[in-house]
């Protein structure tokens, strides 16, 4: 028997959006809206209430339609015939996802150990830095920013734009990703060791290694995101 997800959103599940980017509303309500489902607050075949989303954010139904139908077009959720909106995200997709990511990232650091000018590995080494910094400090939000720039970097140091623009494609699906796995401050020290040996690899030319450590981190942050959001502790 399905249920009515947000009976009253239960408080806690998203916040509301600040009045200051009122000018780009629907971007901001498809983005709550998503990054809410990918980080477990939603559960699969939830049935969504348009009303009660409205409530919560504190905007009326129009942005909410509009974000749900672009939501639908991205296979997150499902509108059904007098049964309303429902979510489709499950952790058979998030499985799926990372895999691509694990596969896409893999053979972009490949490239890069092979391609990479000298002063982006420069760059790369001061990111390094900056992560190990942040990991000292415990701070999420710095260490998620960096987590960006640091694949970023990699992926101009590949030259390969095409495997880049596809990988861009999963860029939200990875924030909310990311947010959940750095809630954990073990899980914050393994990511620095892993982007470190990932960083060394592709400095000195180790295009083998490079596309090894990069699968195995990309893999085993994912399995750590499927375990806290849907208690899989099986592995990829």
């Amino acid at each position: 028997m399905q249920k009515d997800a947000l009976p009253a959103l239960r408080g806690e599940r998203i916040e509301k959006l600040d009045p200051r980017f009122l000018t780009t509303l629907r971007d901001h309500v498809h983005r709550t809206l998503r990054a809410a489902i990918l980080s477990g607050r939603f559960g699969a075949n939830e049935r969504v209430n348009e009303r009660q989303l409205a409530d919560q954010l504190g905007v009326s139904t129009t942005p909410i339609k509009e974000a749900l139908r672009q939501l639908e077009t991205e296979g997150l959720v499902e509108a059904l015939p007098r049964r309303g909106v429902l979510i489709r995200f499950n952790s058979g997709w998030a499985e799926e996802m990372i895999l691509a990511r694990a596969a896409l990232e893999s053979m972009i650091a490949h490239l890069a150990a092979k391609r990479i000018s000298k002063t982006e590995a420069d760059t790369l080494e001061v990111i390094v830095v900056q992560m190990k910094t942040a990991t000292a400090a415990g701070s999420p939000d710095e260490l998620i920013a960096l987590n960006e720039t640091f694949h970023d970097q990699i992926h101009v140091s590949s030259r390969c734009a095409y495997l880049a623009r596809m990988i861009e494609r999963q860029q939200f699906y990875d924030a909310s990703i990311r947010r959940v796995i750095h809630s954990d401050p073990q899980e914050r020290d393994k990511a620095l060791s892993e982007h470190a040996a990932i960083a060394a690899a592709i400095i000195c030319g180790n295009s083998d290694k490079a596309e090894r450590v990069m699968r195995d981190h990309v893999v085993r942050s994912g399995e750590t995101y499927l375990k806290i959001v849907f208690e899989k502790n099986e592995d990829i």
